[in-house]
């Protein structure tokens, strides 16, 4: 007898700053946050120094950020990127490359810059919608 695979589903609501992770399970859902260390003041104090230089920190740092998304983003069945910039469109394409992530299925939506509550209901509305 095939064994069902259990359905882990999170959502990731991100910009180039931070990520909030929501697992989607019986109320409460769980909610994490991952920062990158690239900080406004990190740019200007790497600006002030050397432009090619704050480039090449910040793209390193922004990299080590997405992998720190990705090993979580391993662990789920189902995963929705959603955020107001361009940031869920660059972990995307990064995932797509790797062939570990072939078999979750991943979406890709716009959104506003949205509170805590608002990205909780989005995550609730978009799992409970979208069960297969």
């Amino acid at each position: 007898m095939k064994q069902m695979k259990t359905t882990k589903s999170l959502g990731v609501f991100m910009d180039h700053q931070s990520a909030n992770l929501i697992t989607f399970t019986a109320q409460p859902m769980q909610q994490t946050v991952i920062e990158c260390k690239f900080t406004h003041q990190s740019k200007e104090d790497s600006l002030a120094k050397n432009e090619k230089l704050m480039h090449n920190k910040e793209q390193h740092q922004q990299h080590e950020y997405y992998m720190q998304l990705c090993k979580v983003i391993k662990e789920y069945t189902q995963v929705l990127l959603f955020g107001p910039t361009n940031a869920k469109t660059e972990l995307y394409n990064l995932l797509k490359l790797d062939h570990s992530f072939d078999n979750i299925k991943i979406e890709v939506l716009q959104s506003d810059k949205i509170t805590n509550n608002e990205q909780h209901a989005f995550v609730l509305n978009h799992f409970a919608h979208n069960q297969f």
